[in-house]
């Protein structure tokens, strides 16, 4: 008879390592939060620094860009180098970000500050997933990461609210700044218990390969050439530079994915493994990724704009017309990877069909109810059932998408799905920037509130729409991966 091989047994995690993932998780949830708490405050920043539209998407753009651009290279790094001081260098650079964004004093200031703010986040943020693995095994490892994924779903819901309560505390003109200055004991604390608690080295540090750095300069030229005139262009009047300029991305593009056949060939270690698209399904979730990203993560700028630029209502109220999605997150991203372990793909079908239905119903609704009728209640159930579509979604899809390669590439996929995230949130809000800015036209002389709120609800209902196409493409791109896989202790995706 055939003896069934007995499970490994492991020691329990020493008290050591649950201090050292408090202190990780409480720089994992600053990044996040940065992510969200912002949107509230745009209309603040707009009229403090007088900033002109395109500057109000690259302040989110431009953290998510960087964000996502630096997560691999950093990955790299830390298994290179050992994870601790790379985790620290990123939390004081961001500390630091934070606090230049805080003193901004026109629309160049503040968003270099957020570029930097979202570079220090990609810095540090995949250390929190490769300490887990180093600190934690078998179910507590599984334990760690489940409250990772807590934190995401509790970071979503706290950075809305926490935006609006400290502009509400501090002034319409002036709290939007504390919005970063509240980073700064989160940051120096953070990092203080990070030099005491976190492991000083990584004994498996992989030092045999060189980075590839021009891998890096080639993708990060090819995607700012892309996003730049698709955030400028509206403003410029889409002159002939902003689509030659996107050409240009797209050549570059061509050219870094040429670059790492020819670097893999070499013998180096690309950035983004080419072998990794010979499986159809990880190249269309990838691209899933991308695009679940861009629909869902601009339905706050939308919002946002909406309802303090259009109805002239203060950032906490902002605040609480995005809480029924955070709260629906939270809720239903709790026991999402329980229901993937029973489900297997059908939670991602659910929850894509959820947000898809949630935003379509908000489009409906902006685009056939007047702006005098609107009001919290009347957007409540469309906004809440795309959060709960979302609480689905977000924990278990980058495990589902990585599950198309072999094991030995799960770690190169996951950099790779999770960076496509970030850049679909770039792309998201600066092509639904476009489409909202777009249509803000509001005759001549000087509007009365009424035309103002009628002419951003119609922006906010063509922007709202363009997200709920990105879901229903999304939820089309969910059918390519695998029906069910073995879930086991991948890091969730950050929100």
């Amino acid at each position: 008879m055939t003896q069934t091989p007995a499970r490994p047994t492991f020691a329990p995690a020493p008290r050591s390592s649950w201090l050292a993932l408090a202190v990780l998780l409480a720089g994992f949830f600053m990044a996040l939060v940065d992510a969200t708490i912002v949107n509230v405050a745009l209309p603040s920043i707009r009229t403090s620094l007088d900033a002109s539209e395109s500057t109000l998407s690259w302040i989110i753009s431009g953290y998510a860009l960087t964000f996502g651009l630096a997560l691999i290279p950093s990955g790299r790094l830390g298994d290179r180098f050992g994870h601790k001081w790379v985790y620290i260098i990123g939390i004081v650079l961001f500390t630091a970000a934070s606090a230049y964004c805080g003193i901004a004093a026109n629309d160049f200031d503040i968003i270099i500050g957020r570029v930097l703010q979202g570079l220090a986040g990609g810095i540090f943020v995949p250390a929190v997933g490769s300490f887990i693995q180093l600190l934690f095994n078998g179910k507590e490892r599984g334990k760690a990461f489940a409250i990772m994924g807590s934190v995401i779903g509790i970071s979503s819901a706290v950075g809305q609210i926490a935006g609006g309560l400290l502009i509400q505390a501090f002034g319409e003109a002036e709290g939007w700044r504390w919005v970063f200055f509240v980073n700064l004991p989160i940051g120096i604390i953070t990092a203080i218990f990070a030099i005491r608690l976190l492991p000083a080295g990584d004994a498996h540090a992989d030092r045999s390969n060189r980075m590839d750095w021009f891998g890096v300069l080639l993708l990060s030229a090819g995607l700012v050439a892309i996003l730049v005139p698709l955030i400028q262009g509206q403003q410029d009047g889409w002159h002939a530079w902003t689509w030659w300029t996107m050409v240009a991305g797209v050549v570059g593009l061509v050219l870094f994915a040429i670059w790492q056949v020819a670097f893999t060939k070499r013998g180096g270690s690309a950035l983004v493994p080419p072998r990794l698209f010979h499986h159809l399904s990880f190249t269309f979730g990838t691209i899933l990724a991308l695009v679940y990203f861009a629909g869902f993560t601009s339905i706050f700028f939308t919002l946002s704009l909406l309802w303090q630029g259009g109805f002239a209502h203060t950032a906490l109220e902002s605040g609480f017309l995005t809480l029924p999605f955070a709260v629906g997150t939270a809720i239903f991203s709790s026991q999402s990877s329980k229901w993937a372990a029973k489900m297997g793909r059908s939670v991602l079908v659910y929850g894509a069909a959820l947000v898809t239905i949630g935003l379509g119903v908000t489009w409906f609704l902006l685009a056939n109810i007047g702006a005098a009728d609107l009001n919290n209640w009347i957007l409540l159930p469309g906004i809440f059932i795309a959060g709960a579509g979302n609480g689905f979604f977000l924990a278990p899809n980058v495990q589902f998408i990585v599950a198309t390669v072999e094991n030995s590439e799960a770690g190169a996929a996951s950099g790779v799905v999770q960076t496509a995230q970030r850049v679909g949130s770039a792309i998201g809000v600066a092509v639904i920037g476009s489409i909202l800015f777009g249509t803000l036209n509001f005759g001549q002389g000087q509007p009365t509130p009424q035309i103002i709120a009628n002419t951003f609800k119609d922006g906010a209902a063509n922007a709202m729409l363009m997200s709920a196409i990105l879901a229903a493409v999304a939820f089309l791109l969910v059918f390519a991966l695998p029906k069910r896989i073995q879930l086991h202790g991948a890091a969730p995706a950050a929100d």
